[in-house]
């Protein structure tokens, strides 16, 4: 698997609610992305949904990054990434889904994905690897 995304998140903001089953927040993050494969931002209105129910904690983030792709030409990515934390000392993995106007990148849109999730220094450092498709 190659890395095709990372990305620098900056948290700016966060709701939280405790309910009696379990608690909810919302995170909203800004950020940008450096790589080979596409360099740009997040897009206004990047949220974590995070929800914590009977012992597991599971977390939802949509958000659209805007920039260019590998061939410079300007694109856009829809990036929504699941996971469910782990049991203490496991690594975060998550599962990306992308969509993109980019045809440089639309192989992104069906290659098997997955991610991870680290700490850095302003929040989060989101990694997303690829399997590329055989070249025919």
């Amino acid at each position: 698997m190659e890395k095709v995304l990372e990305i620098r998140v900056e948290i700016t903001g966060e709701q939280r609610v405790r309910g009696f089953a379990g608690e909810a927040a919302m995170v909203a993050f800004a950020g940008d992305a450096d790589s080979a494969a596409f360099r740009g931002r997040i897009l206004a209105g990047g949220i974590d949904t995070q929800k914590q129910l009977a012992g597991r904690r599971t977390l939802s983030a949509r958000y659209m990054l805007e920039g260019t792709d590998c061939t410079g030409a300007a694109c856009r990515l829809f990036v929504e990434n699941n996971a469910e934390l782990p049991a203490p000392g496991g690594a975060l993995e998550t599962h990306p889904m992308i969509l993109t106007d980019s045809a440089a990148l639309k192989w992104l849109e069906t290659a098997p994905l997955t991610g991870r999730l680290l700490p850095g220094p302003k929040g989060p450092l989101i990694q997303i690897f690829a399997e590329r498709p055989a070249q025919s």
